[in-house]
């Protein structure tokens, strides 16, 4: 293969807004996008649903496409389907679509089944203008060199990208199989059906770890060789905690990510109940989105723990990067022990970049973040005594919890930086252009992974 050019690559990031909640998969995103443009390269942020929402300056530079209240309208009424786009596009203006989102509009999957069949369906389902609208901006208008969907529910619209668009097409997995899961029957068998045989036409999908390479294999019978590593990276502005001794503060432990089952806050309380008992001086904090649909889930799994006064606070969702890094400087240990096997965990990523060790359960991503980072131990997952003893041994361990947090800050610096991350994607991205440019003469032609 040929040496990669220099030509100032365009990369372009479809991603995907979380209705109003800070979303894992849209922080990446935005993430990934400022830093290649730091490292030299054109990138551009695509919105689509709902605007995304970030902790960090705000990337994006096009209009929403796929806009949710006309999905959701062409998804309800032929009638709407009937109108000509400027009645309708005017809806997917960001500040109306944040204020119907402001109203509560769910994104949970047992609500979404049917409409989710029908964006999989692409331009044989009822949104076809929208996707269209998509795929010719894209084509036509932005002409990237490379364009990466960032989840397997945006592939219904690769059919009509590659009608406008010929350079090399990926998507990108971050848990995509959570929501899949969750979606009621027939529609998980159709969605699943359906992006089976819609990600058999892109040029690789990418993931985070090794786990969920083999994972997604198997779950979307892609071939393994079909399936690319990418490295995981957080923007460290910003993430100015350090490995402090803080034997003289209450060793408080920490739980931050989306409140839901899968992301185990139940796991945590009946470990921290364990805990407690024995170290009466000992705090648990908790962080990050509650949506409606997961109210009652928190309420019931924090009920016990008012009675604890002081010893238990719930922090709310952090409206910023600096009440966020401020969570985290204020634990000793965090653990969000999943029972979701979690394909990247950047809130272990987040919590050692502020010199905090982390306890999480030994599946998923998490064994490959451990032994990289060497911040923190792993535990055998849905054990909570497991849990507290390992919570147990840092408290009794000052000096080698103290050890972890110091491991784990200085190898996020060396191994997770953004940086790093946009220049390794950038170089894999490159390879496939340069290959793509050649595949005139040698249609057989793969770059190396």
């Amino acid at each position: 293969m040929s040496e990669p050019s220099s030509q100032k690559l365009h990369v372009a990031i479809i991603t995907s807004g979380g209705a109003g909640m800070f979303c894992g998969a849209c922080m990446h995103d935005n993430t990934w996008t400022r830093a290649m443009m730091l490292q030299g390269a054109e990138a551009t942020l695509v919105p689509t649903y709902t605007p995304i929402r970030v902790d960090e300056e705000n990337m994006t530079g096009t209009p929403v496409f796929l806009g949710g209240i006309n999905v959701y309208l062409n998804y309800r009424s032929q009638l709407w389907r009937k109108l000509p786009g400027f009645m309708k596009h005017w809806l997917n203006t960001p500040w109306i679509i944040n204020l119907a989102t402001s109203f509560g509009v769910s994104n949970d999957a047992h609500e979404l089944g049917a409409l989710t069949v029908t964006l999989l369906e692409g331009d044989q389902g009822v949104e076809g203008e929208e996707i269209e609208a998509l795929a010719q901006f894209l084509g036509s208008q932005l002409k990237p060199d490379v364009i990466c969907l960032s989840n397997a529910l945006l592939s219904g619209t690769i059919k009509k990208i590659k009608e406008h668009y010929q350079g090399p097409l990926f998507c990108i997995l971050q848990g995509d199989d959570v929501f899949l899961e969750e979606l009621g029957e027939p529609y998980r068998s159709r969605s699943l059906e359906l992006i089976r045989n819609n990600v058999q036409q892109v040029d690789g999908v990418l993931v985070h770890s090794d786990y969920y390479r083999e994972f997604i294999s198997a779950y979307l019978d892609v071939p393994i060789d079909h399936i690319h590593k990418v490295l995981l990276g957080i923007n460290l502005e910003g993430h100015d905690g350090t490995p402090d001794d803080r034997r003289d503060e209450p060793f408080t432990i920490g739980f931050f990510a989306r409140i839901c089952k899968e992301k185990g806050l139940h796991n945590v309380v009946q470990a921290f109940e364990i805990f407690h008992k024995a170290h009466p001086d000992s705090r648990l904090c908790v962080g990050g989105f509650l949506g409606k649909e997961s109210e009652e889930y928190f309420h019931e799994t924090t009920k016990n723990l008012s009675a604890l006064n002081e010893s238990y606070k719930y922090w709310g969702s952090p409206a910023t990067r600096e009440e966020k890094v401020a969570f985290y400087k204020s634990l000793s240990v965090l653990s969000v022990p999943t029972d979701y096997h979690e394909p990247k965990g950047l809130f272990v990523l987040e919590a050692l970049a502020n010199g905090v060790p982390v306890v999480q359960p030994a599946h998923g991503a998490f064994p490959e973040l451990i032994e990289q980072t060497a911040g923190g131990l792993l535990v055998p997952p849905g054990d909570p005594q497991a849990l507290a003893d390992a919570w147990e041994q840092l408290y009794q361990d000052q000096d080698y919890r103290l050890q972890l947090a110091r491991q784990g800050y200085e190898r996020v610096r060396q191994f997770y930086n953004a940086e790093l991350m946009a220049t390794e994607s950038l170089s894999f991205f490159q390879k496939w252009v340069d290959a793509a440019g050649l595949r005139q003469n040698t249609p057989q032609l793969t770059p190396d992974p």
